[in-house]
C-alpha cells in the first residue's frame, strides 16, 4: 500500500510519524519479549482449551433494534471488537468483521468460533463505521466492501483510509484522524486518542498507518473504545481530558507476557480502567478468534474474578444481545454455559 497526496502529507505531519513509520510514545514494538523457546513449548504442548468445546450461544438483536433504547444508549456485541452502539439517536458500528477468518487468506488463519449473530444485510441503518486500526481482526476487506455500498461515513486513524478507499469506500466518506483530533457525525463526536500497538497487513507495510483508541461523546454521555492497545500512561491523560465515561470498552483477549506491551489482558485492562477514571467496564476482543495461547474463556473468567476483588462493575452481554448498560446491574458469566456436548447430554445424578 502506498500513500499519496494530502493523505501522505497528513501522515508525515503527525508527531507519531518518524523515519517513514508510525511509532508508540513509549519505545514499545510488536516483537516478542524474552526467550521465544518457552513460547513454542506452550504453543505445541500447552493444555489450554483454546477453542470452545461446544457452539457458543447467540441471540438475535433484531426485535430490540426495531425499538428505541429507553435510556438512549444500547450496545450489541457482535463478536470480538465489533459492536453496534446506539448512542442518543445515532448508530455506530465498530471494527466490523463478518469474515470467516481474521487472515489475508480464505483457507488459513484464525477461524471464527461462531457465526456473526446477524448477517450484514440485517443491520439497521448506520450513521457511521469506526475502524480503530488496520489489523485483519479489525479491518475485514470483504466486510468493508459490502458496507461501502451503503455509503455510510467511515471514521478511522491516519493512513487507514487508503485501505478503505481501495476496498470501495468513497473518499468523501472517509475521515482520518491523528491522535487528539476530533470530528462529528450527527450527535456524536469522535476523538482519536493514543494507544500502544502497531499496524500492518503484510510483510512490507509495518507501521505505515496509525492505530488509535477512541472517545465517543454526545451531549448526554461519553464512551471509550480501546481498539488494540497495551498499558500506557496516556490513559491518564485521556481520562483527564474526556472522562468520566459511561462505558469503557477494553480489549482483554489475545494477551501473553511475550507481547504484553501491545495487548492489555485482564489485569492490565483493570489498570487502564482505573487510569481512565472508572465507569462500567465491558471486555471486548475475546470469544471469537483464537489469537493467543490462553483458553478461549480465560480473559473473561480472569477479569470477572479480579473485577469482583476490586469492586469494578462489569458489563458482559451475550453475543448478539442488544442491551442497555443502564438496565444491567450484574455481569452475566454466559461463557460458563458452554459445555462439551457429551457433558451436556450426561444424565444428572442425585445425591
Amino acid at each position: 500500500m502506498s500513500l499519496s497526496g494530502l493523505r501522505l502529507e497528513r501522515v508525515r505531519a503527525s508527531r507519531q510519524f518518524a523515519d517513514g513509520r508510525f511509532r508508540n510514545t513509549a519505545p514499545v514494538g510488536p516483537g516478542l519479549q524474552g526467550n521465544p523457546l518457552p513460547l513454542l513449548g506452550e504453543y505445541f504442548f500447552g493444555g489450554a482449551q483454546r477453542t470452545p468445546p461446544a457452539p457458543l450461544p447467540l441471540e438475535s438483536p433484531l426485535d430490540a433494534w426495531a425499538r428505541k433504547a429507553d435510556s438512549g444508549f444500547r450496545v450489541t456485541w457482535l463478536g470480538h471488537s465489533t459492536m453496534l452502539l446506539e448512542l442518543d439517536g445515532a448508530r455506530i458500528l465498530t471494527d466490523p468483521v463478518w469474515g470467516e477468518r481474521a487472515s489475508p487468506m480464505s483457507f488459513a488463519g484464525p477461524k471464527r468460533f461462531h457465526p456473526a449473530p446477524v448477517p450484514l444485510e440485517a443491520l439497521p441503518k448506520l450513521d457511521a463505521v469506526l475502524v480503530s486500526h488496520d489489523h485483519y481482526d479489525h479491518l475485514c476487506r470483504a466486510t468493508i466492501t459490502a458496507l461501502a455500498k451503503l455509503r455510510v461515513p467511515f471514521i478511522t486513524a491516519l493512513g487507514v483510509g487508503a485501505h478503505l478507499e481501495s476496498y470501495g469506500v468513497a473518499p468523501e466518506l472517509i475521515t482520518e484522524l491523528d491522535w487528539w483530533e476530533e470530528t462529528r457525525v450527527g450527535p456524536v463526536g469522535f476523538t482519536a486518542a493514543p494507544s500502544q500497538h502497531f499496524s500492518g497487513r503484510g510483510l512490507g507495510d509495518r507501521n505505515e498507518t496509525l492505530w488509535a483508541s477512541w472517545v465517543l461523546t454526545t451531549d448526554k454521555r461519553r464512551v471509550f473504545f480501546s481498539g488494540d492497545t497495551g498499558l500506557t500512561s496516556e490513559f491518564e491523560e485521556i481520562g483527564r481530558r474526556h472522562g468520566p465515561f459511561d462505558l469503557v470498552m477494553l480489549e482483554v483477549g489475545a494477551f501473553h507476557p511475550s507481547w504484553g506491551g501491545i495487548h492489555l489482558g485482564p489485569e492490565n485492562a483493570l489498570k487502564a480502567h482505573a487510569m481512565l477514571g472508572g465507569g462500567r467496564l465491558m471486555p471486548v476482543h475475546w470469544g471469537t478468534f483464537n489469537l493467543a495461547l490462553h483458553a478461549w474463556d480465560e480473559p473473561a473468567e480472569t477479569l470477572l474474578r479480579l473485577a469482583s476483588e476490586q469492586n469494578v462493575r462489569l458489563f458482559t452481554p451475550r453475543l448478539g444481545s442488544a442491551v442497555e448498560p443502564a438496565h444491567v446491574e450484574l455481569a452475566t458469566p454466559w461463557w460458563r454455559e458452554v459445555a462439551p456436548v457429551e457433558l451436556a447430554m450426561r444424565p444428572a445424578t442425585g445425591g
